[in-house]
């Protein structure tokens, strides 16, 4: 079991992951296709609805040996969980999660990341829960790398799928609206932006096992499924990203990865609209569930199953994004009533605005300056091979306040223009441990609680 100290020391260092996305990948994934449809067709079922051309994602923009920091990955997974009501946790807690897998993985700078024996152990206990959430952490890490190179002058901001689409649809038996009665969905939004403009939606289908290959085509095979459940536009049109991260108790992680082109997604209000207020209380719409595919010959073919977001509500729809990543931030660092303000009733505004008891949540009442900037925040003490370490999570105080204050336009304009010097991973000699900060002016950090006796080596 190794020292507290070098655990801390090993999430900042840099390792390697290994990338997949080729035409030998694509043949594995159009076979699962295959199998899958044929064992419906045998049950007397439909086949799955899935986005009907998929191809390799280029080397330009997602390197087949990309370097990570555990750190960075476990910042990753913990914004991505902040809204996503699956956690054990309530409310505000859903986020300290990501820290469990402190001791999952290592690797080094000259090697692969792969499962520790701490890691082995946990995916014989949780198995499915691991390989889910690394998956997220691993497919959510790459995709904003892709993205980010894809588009140079944009923003890219990661919303979870379901939040979202709370606000216009209603996505279980138990919630008030249109339901949308079909459980494929993508789990992830990248919001593609910059100031004042329409933003670029893409669909993102993330998975993971601690299997192999063959599962992983498997896994691609149903994102695939997943991310045609949501249209952005017009028929068939909307560009999505798919992953499997591959955890093998004894190899290296391996990310495979595929994308679906498409010609829209984009957000472009009709002429004559005004642009969106993303400062603007948020709203709750209705749209009918739904995705209507395009007429032939006067006839107007039946909806299939799934969310569509027609020009009409294009407005609507980058407002609730702007507000969801907005209001995952505030999550994150521990504010309720800052999360509150810009969810819906459906989304689940009450919950993060009422707490039941102390436990059930955290609360924003700490702040600390980290590689040279004050950051507002929350913290979490736990014990990692007997010390006990304080993990902080909050985000830049000058951005925290602009979005206490409801203006999250001049947020995103500071954002936008740091862009490229605000990300940062650092060992920060004063607080004595890795500190992570993200584009998005979130800060997730982690030291040894001060006061301790240092072990022994």
């Amino acid at each position: 079991m190794k020292p507290a100290k070098k655990v801390l020391l090993d999430l900042d260092a840099s390792s390697n992951v290994s990338v997949r996305s080729n035409e030998e990948l694509l043949g594995k994934v159009e076979s699962a296709v295959a199998a899958d449809d044929k064992a419906r067709k045998k049950k007397e079922a439909e086949p799955l609805r899935r986005k009907p051309v998929l191809s390799e994602v280029p080397r330009s923009e997602l390197d087949r040996q990309t370097g990570v920091s555990m750190w960075d990955v476990l910042h990753t997974l913990g914004r991505a969980t902040t809204l996503s009501w699956k956690g054990a946790g309530r409310g505000l807690a859903e986020h300290w999660g990501a820290l469990k897998y402190s001791q999952a993985l290592a690797g080094g700078p000259d090697s692969f990341l792969g499962l520790t024996t701490e890691g082995r152990k946990i995916a014989e206990r949780y198995k499915n829960i691991q390989s889910h959430e690394l998956g997220i952490a691993f497919g959510l890490t790459l995709a904003k790398q892709v993205l980010r190179r894809r588009f140079p002058e944009h923003s890219v901001s990661i919303v979870p799928a379901d939040a979202v689409l709370r606000a216009g649809w209603a996505l279980t038996s138990r919630e008030k609206g249109n339901k949308v009665g079909y459980g494929y969905r993508p789990q992830y939004f990248a919001e593609v932006w910059r100031p004042e403009e329409p933003s670029l939606v893409i669909p993102i289908a993330t998975k993971g096992n601690h299997g192999n290959a063959a599962i992983s085509a498997g896994q691609l095979a149903s994102a695939s499924a997943h991310a045609e459940a949501v249209h952005i536009g017009a028929w068939n049109e909307t560009p999505s990203l798919l992953f499997s991260t591959e955890l093998p108790a004894g190899g290296t992680v391996t990310v495979h990865a595929l994308q679906a082109p498409g010609r829209d997604g984009l957000l472009a209000v009709p002429s004559g609209r005004s642009r969106t207020d993303l400062d603007s209380d948020p709203v709750q719409e209705n749209p009918f569930p739904g995705i209507q595919p395009p007429g032939g010959g006067g006839v107007v073919r039946e909806p299939v199953p799934g969310c569509h977001v027609t020009p009409e509500y294009f407005g609507w729809f980058q407002q609730v994004l702007g507000h969801t990543a907005a209001a995952g931030l505030m999550a994150f660092t521990g504010s309720g009533q800052g999360t509150a303000r810009y969810l819906t009733e459906r989304q689940g505004n009450d919950r993060f605005a009422d707490f039941e008891h102390a436990a059930a949540g955290s609360v924003q009442d700490i702040s600390h300056r980290l590689l040279g900037r004050a950051y507002a925040g929350t913290d979490h003490v736990f014990r990692l091979n007997g010390p006990r370490v304080e993990a902080f999570s909050g985000m830049d105080e000058q951005l925290f306040d602009l979005l206490m204050a409801g203006k999250v336009e001049e947020y995103r304009v500071r954002v936008h223009a740091d862009r490229h010097t605000r990300p940062k991973l650092a060992w920060d000699k004063k607080w004595d441990g890795p500190v992570s900060v993200h584009a998005d002016g979130s800060v997730l950090a982690i030291r040894l609680l001060p006061g301790q006796r240092v072990e022994r080596s």
